[in-house]
């Protein structure tokens, strides 16, 4: 038995037009603007912050390559020292004399130190404090001032060499700064008729 149930207009539900008045249109339109400017303001932000980190990472990775062997290096300066030590000990006279053996012991060592300053330097490791040079408190550290032939200012005598790696000081050269020709004048005398000792 079919049963079908007929809507009477009393049971439909009311359909309800939304008519927008023209002042809340226009406010409507006015936060919308509003919130479409806050979302460009925090996209660039964004994109901004972005590019940011993107060439902080490029700048932490470049200098991750450059800097990577710092402790190895640092490391590997005692065996510089030590060939360097090892080449002074032997005086020019002395070496002059020597027999063949000791001369080809102590080129063997001078080769040596050679390569391996340039294997530093093809790692972006340089050796710095050489006599001559100007000195520089980021690369020097002056343990002295003598009178010398070199101007004043200039490194007058290199007690061990400084290594830069990069833009960074691995480890400051110790330097005597000359602190110009000597005076020809003689000193003033004492008061006890003697000299005055001014050497460093």
């Amino acid at each position: 038995m079919n049963v079908t149930m007929n809507e009477t207009p009393d049971q439909k539900e009311p359909q309800v037009e939304a008519v927008a008045e023209p002042q809340a249109t226009e406010r409507t339109v006015a936060d919308v603007e509003a919130e479409l400017a806050q979302v460009k303001d925090q996209m660039l932000r964004a994109l901004a912050e972005t590019e940011n980190a993107r060439r902080r990472a490029e700048r932490e990775a470049a200098e991750g390559r450059v800097y990577a062997i710092q402790k190895f290096a640092h490391d590997l300066l005692a065996v510089a020292d030590n060939l360097g030590r090892a080449i002074q000990s032997v005086p020019p006279e002395q070496r002059a004399l020597a027999d063949e053996s000791l001369k080809t012991m102590l080129d063997g060592v001078e080769m040596t130190e050679r390569a391996l300053i340039e294997i530093f330097g093809r790692h972006g490791l340089k050796r710095v404090g050489a006599r001559g040079e100007k000195f520089d408190p980021n690369v020097h550290q002056a343990v002295a001032q003598i009178p010398s032939d070199a101007p004043s200012g200039a490194i007058a005598d290199v007690f061990q060499p400084g290594y830069v790696l990069g833009e960074r000081t691995l480890r400051a050269a110790m330097v005597a700064v000359s602190l110009g020709a000597p005076a020809n004048e003689s000193p003033p005398p004492a008061e006890g008729g003697g000299t005055v000792d001014i050497k460093v």
